[in-house]
């Protein structure tokens, strides 16, 4: 029996030119390189300049991505775009991001699932492309977290960084195996509950300003490890796969330390993960897709390699997605 699945054909990505490293946060902000490294595995970040929004950052990613694929802007009928640092309360960077494109009249719109974003666009995207309502998506992560730090504190404000990343998916028929290429299985969660482990102190119905970010960091990590590692389980049963058959995990790049509890709560190969956190910081939405790019581009993942990702971010959000590539 055939079964038509969104499949990944192209990514892309961009960081901002300016790289802040843990020497330059040093000198305005009680920290360290050393303490940075051993609690986080951080040594740099980028970040956007002044007059960069977080559009500009999709666009080029976007563009990277479709090059890859063999596609235009002309070709593209969907456009998610992950943040939660849009340009402006509205109208969604994904329309901006469609007009600096010039991608014809279609659907755009953005997700709001902070650093899960990602993982929740792409199964928005999934349920367009493979139920034929789309032909060409492109699915952006793009933040420009550092716009929401206080830079006087240091417990957040050395864990984050800018960048953005894309995905094209188009529809590819398969037989309904875990053999086929294309999106297998998503495992999709949130407890409001937790929403006051990691949020934001603003926003336009209270405050009226954008806010900066808040965290107990200590609790965000013990629920990392378990509620993660349990997502990537029922993502990767839904997709009919063991944990052993994963060729790659691709995690969200927030913290070296919750990388390595995952991995080692489920028994991952070390060699089969892959980690930027060490020059990406946290970029929230955008670094799944900075991840996989950079995993590309130096040639660890290959075409036909079956990929899990996952992230978990504020709300409490999270989520895990299986595909071949």
């Amino acid at each position: 029996m055939t079964q038509v699945r969104s499949a990944v054909t192209g990514i892309g990505s961009f960081l901002p030119e300016k790289v802040v490293t843990n020497a330059d946060l040093a000198r305005f902000v009680d920290t360290s390189d050393e303490w940075i490294v051993e609690r986080t595995g951080i040594r740099q970040r980028h970040q956007a300049a002044d007059d960069q929004p977080t559009s500009d950052l999709a666009v080029e990613a976007a563009r990277r991505a479709l090059a890859q694929a063999g596609k235009t802007a002309a070709d593209v009928d969907l456009i998610i775009v992950a943040t939660t640092t849009p340009d402006s309360t509205f109208p969604a960077t994904a329309a901006l991001v469609q007009a600096k494109l010039g991608a014809p009249v279609g659907i755009a719109f953005d997700v709001q699932a902070v650093c899960s974003g990602f993982v929740y666009a792409l199964s928005v995207a999934d349920g367009f492309v493979a139920r034929g309502m789309a032909k060409c998506a492109l699915v952006i992560g793009a933040e420009e977290m550092t716009r929401l730090m206080d830079w006087s504190d240091r417990t957040t404000c050395v864990l984050f960084g800018d960048g953005a990343g894309a995905f094209v998916l188009e529809p590819r028929e398969g037989t309904g195996t875990k053999q086929d290429q294309g999106i297998l299985g998503f495992a999709l969660r949130c407890d409001g509950s937790k929403s006051d482990l990691l949020y934001v102190d603003g926003g336009p119905s209270t405050t009226g300003s954008v806010g900066h970010l808040r965290m107990l960091g200590n609790q965000v990590f013990r629920h990392a490890v378990v509620n993660i590692s349990e997502a990537i389980v029922a993502a990767t049963e839904a997709a009919a796969v063991s944990i052993p058959e994963i060729d790659w995990f691709v995690p969200h790049q927030a913290n070296q330390r919750i990388i390595r509890g995952v991995g080692e709560r489920l028994g991952l190969d070390e060699n089969k993960v892959i980690s930027t956190v060490d020059r990406h910081a946290n970029t929230s939405a955008a670094s799944i897709p900075l991840a996989m790019d950079a995993a590309m581009q130096d040639g660890r993942i290959k075409s036909g390699d079956l990929i899990v990702v996952e992230a978990m971010g504020g709300g409490l959000t999270w989520g895990a997605c299986t595909f071949r590539l």
